[in-house]
Formats: C-alpha cells, sequence, structure tokens
C-alpha cells in the first residue's frame, strides 16, 4: 500500500474522468482521513445503530448502463458532489480519495462494502468545486444529499405531517444558501448516506 503522502493528486475533474474512462476494474471514491486511517481493520460502522458493517464503505464511480451515451464528466461530478457533505460532516482532514477492491456486500443505504482496498489517488479539493458546478449547469435543482439531525416526534405529540420535529430529507438546489463543496451528504453509513466516511 502506498503512504498517502506518496499516492497522486487528480488536481481536475477530468483527471478523475480520464481515470475513470481508461481503468477496466471499478473504481470507487471515500471520504476519510486516507488509506493510513483506514486500511487498518478494512471495516465501517453505521452511524445510525453502531453494528460494524463487513468491509470499507464506498461510493462507486462506475456508469451504469441506464446513463447510456451522456457525458461521463456528468456522470464523475454527480458521484462526488452528491456525498460531499462527509467532507463537513466527519471533521478537519476528511478528503475524497480513489480506490479499488472486491465487493463484499452492500451496507444500509445501498452502499458497496469493500475488501481487499488498494489505494489509487486523491481528489483535490478544487475537484469537489468543479463538480458542483458541472451540477449547477444542469438543468434541475440538485443539491448535496443531506439528512436532516432531528427524529421524527412521538405518536401524538401534536408534530409531525409536515409539522415541527418531522424527521426530513433535505435536498437544497444548488446556489442555495448551505449548499457548495463539503456541504449536503454523500457516500457513507446510515445516518451520513453511502459509501465512503464509516
Amino acid at each position: 500500500m502506498p503512504a498517502a503522502a506518496e499516492m497522486p493528486v487528480l488536481a481536475r475533474l477530468d483527471d478523475v474522468v480520464d481515470l475513470v474512462r481508461r481503468t477496466r476494474e471499478p473504481l470507487y471514491v471515500r471520504w476519510s482521513k486516507g488509506p493510513q486511517a483506514d486500511l487498518g481493520s478494512t471495516t465501517s460502522t453505521d452511524d445510525l445503530t453502531g453494528v460494524p458493517l463487513p468491509g470499507l464503505s464506498v461510493n462507486a464511480l462506475k456508469v451504469e448502463p441506464w446513463w447510456g451515451d451522456r457525458p461521463l464528466r456528468l456522470w464523475v461530478a454527480r458521484r462526488l458532489y452528491d456525498y460531499c457533505h462527509l467532507r463537513r460532516e466527519k471533521g478537519p482532514g476528511v478528503r475524497p480519495w480513489v480506490l479499488t477492491g472486491r465487493e463484499l456486500a452492500r451496507g444500509p443505504d445501498n452502499e458497496p462494502l469493500l475488501a481487499e482496498v488498494a489505494p489509487v489517488a486523491w481528489i483535490d479539493a478544487g475537484v469537489i468545486d468543479e463538480a458542483q458546478e458541472e451540477v449547477c449547469g444542469q438543468r434541475g435543482a440538485w443539491g448535496p444529499l443531506r439528512r436532516a439531525t432531528d427524529a421524527a416526534p412521538p405518536p401524538g405529540s401534536g408534530a409531525g405531517a409536515g409539522g415541527a420535529g418531522t424527521e426530513t430529507e433535505e435536498r437544497p438546489g444548488p446556489g442555495e444558501p448551505g449548499v457548495g463543496p463539503g456541504e449536503g451528504p454523500g457516500p457513507g453509513e446510515a445516518g451520513t448516506g453511502p459509501p465512503g466516511s464509516g
């Protein structure tokens, strides 16, 4: 395993796109403090329940067949942008990195769980800015995945049906306050979104 300091850095969104295009094996992205912190145990934990998961949670970069001949750049941008909130939610030093591995199972958010992980490259923070620009250029309103932290109110509390305290999933559109690189949800465990965090 290369030391984190020795891993190449993908400095542009197009660098990530080129890597996905030319790599035969499936690539994944994980938001964490890096391989040195993750690969000792190679497992994640479900943030909601504390249950250990059988592999590292990640977000797949592989293009799905239904995407057809649409731009690979937009696909990659969306995969990176959807989970950029993990940079903020998981604390200082958390950043995205690309890896390969063998998929063992799926986590509670249907994220791939990997074993036999091999680090590939870091993704520079500026790439996430580019991904946001790419996503914001689309016609639909979109924002990173972000779950509300409030629990649903108990039955009979008077809240609910959209009232105060109701659990919701927030997806603000691009350009709305609080939506930008590092804000929103992403691959990870339950309670934070899919792959790449716990």
